[in-house]
């Protein structure tokens, strides 16, 4: 990738298409390509067709998704898998189509089994089924980055794909219905801190074990994979660390600085016991992750105030 090359990052809108620019320019690269979604429906193919046919860019960065927690996952599965097939669908054939150099495709770690071995290696695609609560945005996600490997297989196309462990950091997205555990959790920590409220509601019995990476590690991690690493098999992205939900909540209240009690609502769904992925491979490739959890939390706390 030379730092001329036209590069084309889908979801710079998002938390981590954003990183994924802030990266790039950090590194010196000025000729990016971005449409919001105003501009382009990814979802539409003429248009993503006459988006790559304008421009055609050397490099993609396939950030774009729909996304959100166990509630809007199991809420709305047919807008998730509908949404999320014809972005990567019409990205990734476009690329092909278009002659892209190379396609980085982002994916997400519940495209393993519910009760896959832990930590969980690549290998442990479709081995076992899937965690109902967002099953539809894994079926979604495992048929990209196949698609990534057929075209490969078929085509000679060099379209790889990184499997990220649970994100957060900058823009992420904070409504309590739609977010994330853990921006859920700053939300509900710093709204209590602020109104004075004496216990926070944390959704499930807080036992099952999660891994955290900031979205700017993920960003670095994308880069180097770009330009490093070519391979059918996608390639996990995580930090090898875990920690469980009842201790995360705990870690964010003393961040923020909240001290009334935590309240766990049983009644919501806990999802997959425990997630982690064994990032064995990234490793042996050459990167590793470098910001902290409680380092990373803070920053995005900070970022939340600023919001």
């Amino acid at each position: 990738m030379n730092k001329d090359s036209k590069i084309y990052v889908a979801g710079h809108n998002g938390m981590v298409g954003s990183a994924i620019i802030r990266k790039l320019e950090m590194e010196g690269y000025k000729n990016i390509i971005f449409k919001r979604s105003s501009e382009l429906d990814l979802t539409r193919q003429t248009e993503v067709e006459n988006f790559f046919s304008f421009e055609k860019p050397d490099y993609v960065f396939l950030a774009a998704a729909k996304v959100g927690g166990i509630h809007a996952n199991n809420s709305y599965p047919a807008e998730f898998i509908y949404s999320n097939l014809m972005i990567e669908s019409n990205i990734i054939h476009s690329s092909y189509i278009h002659k892209v150099k190379k396609l980085l495709f982002l994916g997400s770690s519940c495209i393993y089994p519910k009760m896959a071995s832990q930590p969980i290696k690549e290998e442990s695609l479709l081995n076992g089924y899937l965690e109902p609560t967002n099953e539809a945005y894994a079926v979604a996600k495992i048929a990209g980055l196949k698609m990534c490997e057929y075209y490969n297989r078929q085509f000679g196309t060099e379209f790889i794909s990184a499997m990220p462990t649970n994100l957060y950091g900058p823009n992420d997205n904070y409504d309590l219905q739609n977010s994330h555990v853990l921006p859920a959790l700053i939300r509900k920590f710093h709204e209590a801190k602020i109104s004075g409220v004496k216990e926070v509601v944390m959704w499930g019995t807080g036992t099952p074990k999660r891994e955290f990476l900031h979205v700017d590690d993920l960003a670095d991690a994308c880069y180097f994979l770009m330009l490093n690493y070519k391979g059918n098999e996608t390639v996990n992205v995580g930090t090898g660390k875990e920690i469980s939900i009842i201790e995360l909540a705990h870690l964010v209240g003393d961040i923020i600085g909240y001290d009334g009690a935590i309240v766990k609502d049983i009644t919501k769904p806990d999802g997959t016991p425990r997630k982690l992925l064994d990032v064995t491979k990234l490793h042996s490739l050459g990167w590793e992750a470098k910001i902290k959890l409680r380092e990373g939390i803070e920053s995005t706390y900070t970022s939340f105030l600023q919001r």
